[in-house]
């Protein structure tokens, strides 16, 4: 989303634009992108243009991976390959799995369909949005915000302006009033105190993975507005801690009507289930849910 504001500094155009190809395989780019783990992606002709850290980028599915672009200079592609997870051995996380017919079947949907690894605050402040809204609400949240507080970043020659993610030491600064002019609603004062506890170390984001997942979590859930949820699709999607497996009203109705669809079990007892049964790549498994209930079953259940 590309929202101007008055007195906003406006993206620096460059003329050239690097590119690379990731060669790796299977990667499904489309379902990776809209799983619902990122929110900064849209569709752009055959590929996807969005924000990564202080790059505009655009991806594009293609023979051999995916094709990249980005404004140069470019000294190295490492930032993008560490987030897209171009290096996971997608066979080994697969192999990891149960012999389980329901996500069997969503592996076979989505084969390419992978984790991303995203920079912990952006992550954080974008799943406290998320609360009780839809994904393309959440994405329009962000656009605001990072029109009105982020950094502009340099984009091709005749593209419209683009923002980094506002840091949490510039939301920090933030007024209540003004983040709900970006329609943050009752989020607003979530986002503003996890902001200031942010930008004081309070808690050090960097220090997280070298926690271990439950005192990680706890870390998390210590500020305001984050709960178990919140705290495990960070700890995915933004640390790579492999068995957090976060569960909203999707992953729970998977659950309850595909997995105990004649019985009934407590909350406490569906994480039981996911903590057991699912393996050590757990979150792995809960992303091809995710994204096999929202699309493929709700189809089914027409």
């Amino acid at each position: 989303m590309s929202t101007n504001f008055p007195n906003r500094p406006s993206s620096p155009r460059l003329t050239r634009v690097e590119h690379t190809t990731f060669r790796v395989r299977p990667y499904d780019l489309a379902a990776t992108l809209n799983s619902g783990q990122a929110f900064r992606w849209r569709p752009a002709g055959a590929g996807f243009e969005g924000v990564v850290g202080r790059r505009w980028t655009r991806l594009e599915p293609c023979a051999e991976g995916i094709r990249a672009e980005t404004p140069a200079p470019v000294p190295d592609w490492d930032w993008l390959a560490t987030y897209l997870q171009v290096g996971e051995r997608l066979d080994t996380v697969l192999a990891s799995f149960p012999n389980d017919p329901i996500l069997a079947d969503a592996v076979r949907h989505f084969p390419g369909l992978r984790l991303l690894r995203q920079d912990p605050w952006e992550c954080l402040a974008s799943f406290i949005l998320s609360a009780t809204k839809q994904i393309v609400q959440i994405r329009q949240m962000i656009g605001l915000l990072c029109a009105r507080y982020g950094e502009p970043v340099p984009v091709p020659r005749g593209h419209a302006p683009e923002f980094a993610f506002p840091t949490a030491e510039r939301l920090a600064q933030c007024t209540e009033a003004e983040l709900r002019a970006c329609k943050l609603g009752f989020r607003a004062p979530s986002l503003r105190a996890a902001a200031q506890s942010v930008a004081a170390g309070r808690p050090n984001l960097a220090t997280l993975p070298s926690l271990e997942l439950e005192e990680a979590r706890e870390v998390l859930m210590a500020l305001r507005g984050v709960g178990r949820k919140i705290a495990d699709c960070v700890l995915l999607f933004a640390y790579g801690f492999p068995q957090a497996f976060p569960i909203d009203v999707w992953i729970e109705r998977v659950l309850r009507r595909l997995y105990f669809p004649r019985r009934r079990v407590t909350p406490s007892g569906l994480r039981r289930f996911a903590g057991t049964h699912f393996g050590p790549r757990a979150g792995y498994a809960q992303q091809y849910l995710f994204h096999y209930i929202r699309t493929v079953d709700r189809q089914r259940s027409r």
